[in-house]
């Protein structure tokens, strides 16, 4: 047993008595340094094949007498099973380094980091905040293969237990995605993600407001008398997204730098798509009358539609509202456009294909897909001049080709 020397008292009005570091002696190789600065550190000093080695347990008064000699006796107790203290230490640092490391936190954001390239921005920020909001909190220091199918499972309860059942399930499909990037890296030994299947509560898809076919006509004759009650652009540019059925922030976000009017093509660069692949847009002549009418009405802004602030585009909102404004609140959005032309192109006989191509929908393979940005264009080109003077015929009311006629 140790034959304590100092008490709580001593250690606190301990001083290097104007030496550069005094060294107070408590049994067992225990000593308080006191330094000329007031600066006080526990020290330990012990002997392992022969050398002398010395070992820090902490600063005074943090770490106090009674805590300096215990954190002692265990260090003796390493030395009597023929281990060395400092060996010890490192090697628990590394596994705690390790640990860390490993986390679920430490794979998860070292996984997002590898998605950027190829993520737009909102939805690489959208997929953080899902991961710090209701999974680091929880699970993010644990290591990622010590975490079991229960533990994560209850951290998607909790966020059931608000109601919030469709995030419940984005939430788990993220986690998804990050185990299998732990089992590709050697960090986890399976996707837990499959153990969960069918345990979260059912929830509702929910789809952006679309009016159907029949209701056409009637929405493209009010878009063309937007003026009387809102600005050109914005009935313009209602028509544009009908016309192309583009996604409403590729059309809003649109720069002149983008068209070839020449050849009658809007070429969308990447960084501005949601899947990170350039896509080419065929104009038809309808879509060109009004880009000429929109050059003048954007007054040498290098957008297509500036804002009240020439150097930014409208907001997202803009075309949302004027929908409002026509009494399609909850009736039709602009993404609405896009379903509503996926049907009735459909419908009328084009190559289903083609069609998939002209939504820009996600190439599965991406080595296929890198090339292509151009597949079916001459189908295309036709499909949009055909949609172009469809459009024209029931806004006017004239005959058009039926829904369900094949074309030539």
């Amino acid at each position: 047993m140790a034959t304590n020397l100092l008490s709580a008292a001593e250690c606190k009005n301990a001083t290097s008595n104007g030496a550069g570091i005094r060294k107070l002696h408590d049994g067992d190789g225990l000593y308080l340094w006191a330094y000329q600065d007031g600066r006080k550190y526990w020290r330990m000093r012990y002997w392992q094949a022969g050398k002398e080695k010395s070992l820090s347990l902490g600063v005074y008064p943090k770490v106090s007498l009674s805590d300096a000699r215990k954190r002692r006796d265990e260090l003796r107790q390493q030395l009597q099973a023929d281990l060395d203290p400092s060996a010890e230490r490192k090697a628990a640092n590394l596994r705690k380094k390790l640990a860390a490391e490993n986390s679920f936190e430490a794979v998860a954001r070292e996984w997002h980091s590898k998605q950027l390239h190829i993520w737009a921005p909102r939805h690489a920020i959208a997929v953080n905040r899902h991961l710090e909001n209701n999974i680091f909190p929880t699970l993010g220091k644990r290591p990622i293969r010590d975490i079991e199918a229960p533990e994560l499972l209850q951290a998607l309860r909790q966020i059931e237990a608000r109601g919030s059942y469709d995030l419940a399930h984005r939430v788990l499909q993220v986690c998804g995605q990050v185990f299998r990037y732990g089992v590709a890296t050697g960090r986890c030994s399976r996707n837990l993600s499959t153990d969960l299947r069918g345990a979260l509560t059912p929830h509702k898809m929910e789809h952006q407001a679309a009016v159907r076919p029949e209701e056409l006509p009637e929405l493209l004759r009010a878009i063309a008398k937007y003026d009387e009650t809102g600005d050109k652009q914005t009935r313009l540019a209602l028509q544009l997204l009908a016309q192309t059925f583009v996604r409403t922030n590729e059309l809003i976000g649109s720069e002149w730098a983008e068209f070839d009017l020449n050849n009658a093509l809007w070429i969308i660069p990447a960084r501005r798509m949601k899947m990170k692949a350039e896509h080419i847009v065929p104009l038809s002549k309808q879509a060109l009358a009004m880009l000429a009418v929109l050059k003048e009405i954007s007054s040498g802004s290098r957008f297509v539609f500036p804002g009240r602030n020439r150097d930014k585009p409208i907001s997202n909102n803009t075309m949302l509202f004027a929908l409002y404004r026509l009494g399609y609140k909850g009736k039709m959005t602009g993404h609405g456009f896009r379903a509503v032309a996926s049907t009735i192109l459909n419908e009328t006989g084009f190559n289903p294909d083609v069609i998939e191509r002209q939504l820009a929908h996600c190439e599965r393979n991406e080595v296929r897909g890198a090339y292509n940005r151009a597949e079916y264009l001459p189908e295309r080109k036709r499909m949009m001049q055909h949609w172009a003077d469809y459009l024209d015929g029931l806004a006017c009311g004239a005959n058009v080709l039926p829904l369900h006629s094949k074309v030539a």
